[in-house]
């Protein structure tokens, strides 16, 4: 990595020198044809006869075709610094924002390598250790519940990998249908609440909203962000409110984690971006949860909204229109 930093370091070393030779050369050129411009110009003037009657006129002629020349050059030389200069922003914004993508891949890589091989070791040694002791019914049903949960980790992973690039491609295709937000809310929650039975949650869910929308990717959705309040609220205790503003139906979760710096407010909504850098970064994740949060409501004509805790931590808030309210 030092050596590939280094490597790119060189080349863009090279590219600003290439950059001020062009910048350079065309200054030099610049010059010297205004340096001929005035030459000819004084050797014109020499030329004429000063008892002529005319030589008034012609030496304002001269002048005036002096000027013109240099007009000329000054509007060449400006156009062609302009696009050499545009083309060089452009060319070293598409390479910057390519290395940052590259790079930000790279990070993704490595982190799904993890995502992925957690959950598949600890159900590889859940039934290596059912296969190989005689354990009482209460323990290999402890053992098949957490290899069960493992696999449920290891499922949700799986579909935000090929939901996010089935929505870059637009292949996927939305089945939207009215929806008992309130029961669906409760279902994935009784999910959450297998999934981490030590993380404490305290809901206020009002009843009987209906919402149109998609049922996978709505469950998605409430999925990435309690595990995003998990993952970052250093597992204290969450917070889980449903309730409306007359025309939207509003979910929020709120966490009582460290909550999230401003500037990178509207960055953690981009894909594969992950709160904090490679050295400080702790907690797990592809940084494909909360962009497919946002992909996934602005799809179903909502909003997710980010605000600071009371106190500390982060509300992430889901806005849908709402259909009926009884």
């Amino acid at each position: 990595m030092p050596f590939q930093k280094k490597k790119i370091q060189f080349v863009f070393i090279i590219y600003w020198v290439l950059l001020a030779y062009i910048i350079a050369a065309l200054v030099f050129w610049f010059t010297a044809l205004n340096k001929q411009n005035v030459q000819m110009a004084s050797y014109k003037i020499e030329r004429l006869n000063i008892n002529a009657i005319s030589y008034s006129a012609d030496i304002i002629q001269i002048e005036a075709e002096k000027k013109r020349k240099l007009a000329q050059y000054i509007g060449e030389g400006a156009t062609f610094l302009g696009l050499i200069l545009a083309g060089a922003i452009f060319i070293f914004r598409a390479v910057r924002r390519q290395l940052r993508e590259t790079k930000e891949q790279q990070n993704f890589m490595m982190a799904i390598t993890h995502e992925l091989k957690t959950p598949i070791a600890v159900t590889k040694l859940n039934l290596e250790t059912l296969q190989k002791r005689a354990l009482s019914e209460q323990q290999q049903q402890r053992l098949i519940h957490t290899s069960l949960i493992e696999a449920n980790r290891l499922d949700n992973l799986c579909n935000n990998l090929l939901l996010s690039s089935q929505l870059e491609s637009k292949a996927y295709r939305m089945i939207q249908e009215r929806l008992n937000y309130h029961t669906l809310v409760e279902e994935v929650l009784l999910e959450f609440k297998q999934r981490y039975p030590n993380v404490p949650i305290t809901e206020s869910l009002k009843k009987d909203y209906i919402v149109f929308a998609d049922d996978f990717l709505l469950r998605m959705v409430i999925h990435n962000l309690l595990d995003n309040a998990v993952k970052y609220g250093d597992k204290q205790p969450i917070e889980l409110h449903l309730k409306d503003d007359g025309k939207n139906c509003l979910l929020s979760v709120i966490d009582a984690g460290a909550g999230i710096a401003n500037e990178e407010k509207e960055k953690i909504f981009q894909k594969f971006y992950r709160v904090g850098n490679d050295a400080t970064r702790a907690a797990k994740g592809t940084g494909l949860g909360l962009y497919l949060c946002r992909r996934i409501i602005e799809t179903h004509n909502g909003k997710v909204h980010l605000t600071d805790g009371k106190e500390t931590g982060s509300i992430f808030t889901i806005s849908l229109p709402l259909t009926r309210n009884s």
